[in-house]
């Protein structure tokens, strides 16, 4: 036993990364599915599920919290639709960023940790250029999760993109997966 202060950012556990799997039916993904049994496999990292932690009620978002504040590392996991996150995550991050534990006065539970994104898009990576079918990038696109950990004291350390889905044979999304699962624990 030390005799020295405890800090306010909670010490990460053995394993130090947590993926918040954001998809609203992963029954019935192919890409989001994938990833998770690559990730499950690996077993390097802590997976919490949002359609299977929301209770009727919503999020507990003190149970989230504590599961956010056990580790160093924070990846958001979703298929990206209407050049968005799911309602899901929106939810998510609404009920558990609270003021006070999150941001503000008090708010720093989450300074020093690391936010990353993993995502997934059925267009492929050039339709995501400045002269490409949506004339914006993914970088533009997903600029809010940068702006979200700016917020909150986090350092943003961007994402893990896969293009193009739809049209991916199922060896290119094993391939996928592994190279998702590597990014994921380095």
């Amino acid at each position: 036993m030390t005799d020295e202060p405890s800090s306010a950012v909670a010490e990460p556990t053995s394993r130090s990364t947590v993926v918040i799997v954001a998809h609203p039916d992963l029954d019935e993904s192919r890409v989001n599915a994938t990833w998770v049994q690559a990730l499950r496999k690996d077993g390097l990292v802590d997976l919490r599920i949002l359609s299977e932690s929301r209770g009727d009620r919503g999020f507990d978002a003190a149970a989230e919290q504590a599961v956010l504040a056990d580790h160093a590392r924070i990846v958001l996991q979703f298929p990206f639709r209407w050049y968005n996150a799911p309602p899901l995550l929106a939810e998510w991050l609404e009920v558990v960023l609270e003021r006070g534990w999150a941001y503000g006065p008090g708010g720093h539970s989450l300074e020093g940790k690391e936010l990353c994104i993993a995502v997934s898009t059925w267009s492929r990576a050039d339709d995501y250029l400045p002269d490409g079918r949506y004339r914006t990038t993914m970088d533009e696109l997903t600029s809010p999760f940068a702006a979200t950990a700016a917020r909150v004291g986090m350092r943003y350390g961007g994402g893990f993109f896969l293009h193009g889905v739809g049209d991916l044979s199922n060896a290119e999304l094993d391939r996928a997966a592994q190279d998702y699962a590597r990014w994921v624990n380095n």
